[in-house]
């Protein structure tokens, strides 16, 4: 078991991650063929397992049903899922527990802890985040749908794009434009239950990797929901999901360390066994050096990932929070693909064969570089806060 000098994993810890790797192991990898070909996931069956075990809400109030743990037990729960034969299960679970609840669970009232957040963490109800649009992904900034006020509604008119769990989740946290123009101060959280008129799936979205997911367009056509339904403050939206993203990138950098260790620990072994020259395969000093290089690689990315983890939790200056977290996503995006790449090179014809877990592997990787803030925008967000980017009026002259 891992340790790290910033917080020492406990007894009590060590238990958890023996639970969590048992019911990986024993309710969600004997299935995952079988959700990958269906393309979705029993996500109100596996999330209602997961709340009876209390492992739903670990970060969050006693007084809705979670833990109150520290957040070591939900690094634990991500590299546990991790280890899961198909990425898109880990990534509905993980929308689900740290993704679409952390501005509910801190700055969200009681009334809608108690409507949304609790069946949540009982497993009772699947919540996802709608933030993507067609014209605006990375881009948040970007986003037209609207909320208007009429009486003590918000109506609700636009569409979202690419939102992880659409198909089945009970509710949305949805992020939507409050005031008219593209001021980063005129969008607000709001809550919407899926079954309110004037809400759609408009279809199901047929991907590369991650099939096991289900991924899906949104639509809002008129949708009414009461304006009770704010999170926090109105026209603070933005500044609220840019602090859910900061969770978001950690435990999606933290799963794909440990599905990156297992991928090279696979390939490691299939190396062993397989016969090349008169040899195993794994006799060749170039395969030897190159996983022993990306060994070292993921363990740098984990303790990286650690270190995000104890600022967090010792509640630390939220840009140093920003630019760690945003570190840790780039990393594991580029070395997700390049453990994908490489060992399904030394796997060789057999690697490109459906039969073989690391060619899904390899199609599941390459998501990490785009969901959740591309590349791109990690290095954009880092160089911004290196000092990097020049001032709008140098800019502009």
């Amino acid at each position: 078991m891992p340790t790290t000098h910033y917080q020492p994993f406990t007894e009590e810890h060590a238990m958890f991650r023996k639970a969590v790797r048992s019911f990986v192991e024993k309710e969600l990898n004997p299935h995952c063929d079988a959700w990958e070909e269906a393309g979705i996931w029993p996500a109100h069956d596996i999330l209602k397992k997961m709340g009876d075990l209390g492992f739903l809400g670990l970060n969050y109030a006693e007084e809705y049903g979670g833990a109150a743990a520290d957040i070591w037990f939900t690094v634990i729960l991500a590299e546990e899922l991790g280890r899961c034969k198909c990425a898109g299960v880990p990534m509905g679970i993980m929308v689900h527990t740290d993704m679409c609840t952390p501005a509910l669970a801190k700055y969200g009232s009681h009334e809608l802890k108690e409507q949304f957040l609790a069946p949540a963490i009982r497993g009772d109800m699947v919540g996802c985040i709608a933030v993507t649009e067609p014209g605006a992904g990375s881009d948040v900034a970007g986003i037209i749908t609207r909320a208007e006020k009429d009486g003590d509604d918000y109506v609700i008119n636009g569409a979202k794009m690419y939102i992880t769990n659409g198909a089945q989740a009970d509710w949305v946290c949805l992020l939507a434009r409050t005031e008219p123009g593209k001021s980063y101060r005129g969008m607000s959280l709001i809550m919407m239950p899926t079954t309110t008129p004037g809400f759609s799936v408009s279809r199901k979205l047929d991907k590369l990797g991650n099939r096991a997911s289900d991924t899906a367009v949104l639509s809002f056509e008129n949708a009414r929901v009461p304006q009770s339904n704010l999170v926090g403050a109105e026209g603070m939206g933005f500044y609220l999901q840019m602090e859910q993203f900061q969770m978001e990138r950690l435990v999606g950098a933290m799963s794909a360390t440990a599905g990156m260790e297992m991928a090279v620990r696979e390939t490691m072994r299939y190396c062993s066994e397989r016969q090349t020259f008169g040899q195993p395969l794994i006799y060749n000093q170039w395969i030897q050096f190159k996983l022993v290089e990306l060994l070292t690689e993921i363990e740098a990315l984990r303790q990286l990932c650690y270190y995000c983890a104890a600022l967090m939790e010792s509640e630390a200056a939220p840009e140093e929070v920003t630019r760690i977290a945003s570190m840790c996503k780039l990393k594991a995006g580029r070395l997700a693909r390049e453990v994908g790449d490489t060992c399904l090179q030394f796997y060789g014809g057999m690697g490109y064969m459906e039969e073989t877990w690391i060619s899904r592997y390899f199609r599941d990787a390459r998501l990490l570089s785009i969901g959740g803030g591309a590349d791109e925008v990690m290095m954009g967000i880092i160089a911004k806060l290196e000092g990097m980017m020049p001032s709008r009026g140098k800019r502009e002259g």
